[in-house]
């Protein structure tokens, strides 16, 4: 009984210590609502300034102990209490593949590419970028046979991507790690598209998503606030409603408050990458990504739609007792290495 206590105790710890840390509604994209974005230059040595670089270590810490304790002390799934969202796990791929195809298509008639902020009508070639982009919206909408265009859209989006920069297609992981779960674990022919992939291809196909979900976040983490203040004062400047120390009477220096803004945004990032309590993580992530809602209305929710897709997966199969655990899978990083300092003898 005292373990259990304990337990538990440690989990509601994590949540409420993550949720204080995540009071700055992180997750709204400057780029999306600050007129010419590309006019405010990057600025690297604002991340290694004391505050935000001590920031961005504690960060790196708190993720630490969070999979620490995840693996070590605390229950799997974390939260019994939302095993019925397990009960999703067969329909998940179907339902992730619906949050992907409607944000294509969504970005596909706006004149954008994969993300919200990257134009290609006025590319050569950008009609037909558009035009395939909107024909796997419709394909992943519809469920049939998904494979193929996961694959392609694993495919050419880095190739498309890649004429606009290596920062726009970091930011659009998220959609590239949906592609590529969905190329490992695609609907089925079955009723609701139900499947049941087995364990192996089911935790490569969750490393793949925990990689391109938290990879995006962390590039915009960086992107739009660490290594880009003039970017986020100017957001900051526009919507001051985002300050919520403001609104609640704690008046902070603007940097401190983009500081903060943005080493939430990129815990966030590495939690997701991490797996650990994905329960408790999704939760207290979803309520700044809703948060924002309010602000920025739909444009927000369309371009959200794949995170929130990420979310309900790693949800679903975090609270199923069957698969819970592949959700926090890493390779095994030792015997890698051990590999790869062993080839060269073994040649020689």
């Amino acid at each position: 009984m005292r373990t259990t206590f304990m337990r538990a105790g440690a989990v509601l710890g994590a949540a409420v210590a993550t949720l204080l840390t995540a009071a700055t509604p992180a997750s709204a994209h400057e780029k999306w609502f600050v007129p010419d974005p590309d006019d405010y230059p990057g600025d690297w040595s604002f991340a290694l300034r004391p505050v935000t670089f001590a920031l961005i270590v504690a960060v790196v810490l708190v993720t630490v102990a969070w999979r620490y304790a995840a693996v070590r002390f605390l229950p799997t799934p974390e939260l019994p209490q939302l095993r019925f969202v397990g009960r999703l796990v067969p329909y998940v791929p179907r339902l992730l593949a619906i949050h992907l195809g409607v944000s294509l298509l969504a970005a596909a008639v706006s004149g954008h590419f994969l993300t919200h902020d990257l134009e290609v009508e006025h590319l050569a070639g950008g009609s037909a970028i558009l035009l395939l982009e909107g024909a796997l919206g419709v394909w992943f909408i519809t469920g049939i046979r998904l494979r193929p265009a996961a694959v392609l859209l694993a495919v050419a989006g880095p190739l498309a991507l890649l004429v606009t920069g290596p920062v726009g297609l970091l930011s659009a992981m998220d959609l590239l790690g949906v592609a590529v779960f969905l190329a490992f674990v695609p609907p089925s022919d079955a009723t609701f598209g139900r499947v049941e992939p087995d364990a192996a291809t089911l935790r490569r196909a969750l490393l793949a998503l925990r990689l391109g979900a938290g990879g995006a976040l962390i590039t915009l983490a960086f992107a739009e606030k660490l290594a880009n203040p003039a970017l986020a004062r100017e957001t900051v400047e526009m919507f001051p409603q985002l300050d919520v120390f403001a609104l609640v009477g704690i008046h902070l220096p603007v940097d401190t408050f983009v500081a903060i803004a943005g080493a939430t945004e990129l815990l966030f990032g590495l939690l997701v990458i991490s797996g650990a309590l994905p329960q408790v993580a999704v939760l207290v992530a979803g309520i700044p990504f809703n948060a924002t809602l309010l602000l920025f209305g739909g444009t927000e929710l369309l371009g959200h739609l794949p995170v929130y897709g990420v979310f309900l997966t790693l949800l679903a199969y975090g609270s199923n007792r069957q698969t819970a655990e592949l959700v926090r899978w890493l390779p095994p990083v030792r015997r890698t290495v051990r590999r790869v300092l062993r080839r060269p003898a073994l040649a020689a």
